[in-house]
């Protein structure tokens, strides 16, 4: 089991690219996560603990620390996620909460929150193997950015769990930063991955906002 969740044990190869067990299933099981959450379905949360934790050890081995921290607040809130959606579905219709657009006035707040965020994970994630080097042997890959995209899924996650529309304009910046990360960083799979990300998310801002509009006609 060891070797599967190796990045450097191959599954097959592709067009010249090794493709790990990892990274595969890791892939196949994010794209199900995401078309879930599009289509507002709760079996998303499950697939994505899975998934998180599959990615999880990916990153941790190619060095984006940021993004191995993010999959740890993915794992944890995937069963947050789980049991608020789950809690939701057994009320009546009437009593289950909307999805709606965040409060203008709380905007400013997560702003702030993905600012500050992003510098202190940066600073943090760039200084891992000077100040853990036993867990961490090499320096981190594009910490900043990698942070940024960190934060900006740390809001969006909480954004997604109370149902709110403007998580899925956070995941499409998420998704196209994520694009050229990943293929700077040789996992050209996660890379398309994240094109199909991309596509799910435009697809998710689109239905949520049908919802939206439709639950915003019935008051």
């Amino acid at each position: 089991m060891e070797t599967l969740l190796n990045v450097q044990t191959t599954f097959f190869t592709i067009i010249g690219y090794p493709m790990s067990y990892i990274e595969f299933f890791g892939t196949i099981l994010n794209i199900w996560c995401v078309w879930l959450v599009a289509k507002n379905r709760i079996l998303n949360w499950p697939v994505g603990i899975i998934a998180t934790t599959l990615f999880g050890i990916l990153f941790l081995q190619i060095n984006l620390y940021a993004d191995f921290f993010e999959q740890i607040y993915f794992f944890i809130t995937g069963f947050w996620g789980w049991w608020v959606w789950a809690k939701a579905k057994g009320l009546p219709q009437s009593s289950q909460k909307p999805i709606l657009r965040i409060n203008t006035r709380s905007r400013p707040w997560w702003v702030l929150t993905i600012v500050l965020g992003t510098i202190i994970l940066g600073y943090l994630t760039s200084n891992l193997n000077i100040y853990l080097p036993q867990f961490f042997n090499d320096p981190a890959s594009f910490p900043y950015l990698d942070s940024f995209t960190t934060i900006l899924s740390f809001v969006a996650t909480i954004l997604l769990v109370r149902k709110e529309l403007e998580a899925w304009y956070l995941w499409i910046l998420v998704d196209i930063i994520g694009i050229g990360l990943y293929w700077a960083k040789g996992v050209h799979l996660i890379s398309i991955l994240y094109c199909v990300f991309l596509i799910l998310a435009i697809k998710g801002l689109l239905n949520w906002s049908n919802i939206y509009k439709s639950n915003k006609s019935l008051k």
